[in-house]
């Protein structure tokens, strides 16, 4: 008898618990494979042994190598986009600073890309020919374009950047710049960077874009010069 009620959005909805837990042995199975493989090498029967489960037990739960593919690119994006424990701004006689803000968020962010980017490059790959996974990519972006673009328009409220900038405009630029880097070097490895130096640089470059006008000395570390690889 098959453990599956129905679908949800396209998604096979186990009836059990343990068919629960079948499914998400097969994600997780499939992350790891196609964080070692790649996608186009990775092989259903390879998630399917990775789980400790029988190849035809896959296709209980999914269509294809796409479609489990697409659950785990879009659970990593969810990664990305959670809230962290710090995401108050502490105690309230002492809040953080704008640029503390900036460098807090590029830090999460480059942390959390860093963590899983073996899975990243895969994702940004199939993210070029695939619409839903591109889709999710993207929904992650608009996440954090979004939360930039508040903060830029408060804190040109609150006289402390460019009063010319569209929020909006300079919420996607800078954006756009953090999710680029992240890729040339985490994936693509195309320099290699102190991970602090990394994060000061860009968050320095978030505020000289946006005119801020209170800034923390340059940190006491001298940037070595790189060539690309």
């Amino acid at each position: 008898m098959v453990d599956v009620a129905g679908t949800e959005d396209g998604r096979s909805v186990p009836r059990s618990r343990k068919g629960v837990r079948t499914r998400a042995r097969l994600i997780d199975a499939a992350k790891r494979v196609f964080e070692r493989d790649g996608f186009l090498q990775a092989r259903i029967v390879d998630i399917a042994e990775t789980a400790d489960l029988a190849p035809g037990t896959f296709y209980h739960y999914f269509d294809s190598k796409e479609q489990i593919f697409r659950e785990v690119a879009e659970a990593q994006e969810e990664r990305l986009t959670a809230p962290a424990d710090d995401d108050a701004d502490g105690p309230s006689d002492v809040p953080l600073s704008a640029y503390d803000r900036i460098r807090r968020s590029n830090r999460r962010y480059l942390e959390r890309y860093r963590d899983e980017a073996a899975l990243m490059g895969v994702i940004e790959q199939v993210s070029r020919y695939d619409d839903h996974v591109n889709a999710a990519r993207f929904a992650t972006m608009k996440h954090f374009v979004e939360r930039a673009e508040r903060s830029i328009a408060q804190l040109q409220r609150e006289g402390h950047v460019d009063p010319r900038l569209d929020p909006a405009t300079a919420a996607d630029a800078l954006g756009a710049m953090v999710a680029r880097f992240a890729e040339m070097w985490l994936v693509q490895g195309y320099r290699e960077y102190d991970f602090d130096e990394a994060v000061d640089q860009l968050s320095i470059l978030w505020a000289n874009a946006l005119g801020l006008k209170e800034q923390p000395e340059p940190p006491g570390r001298l940037l070595r010069r790189r060539k690309p690889r």
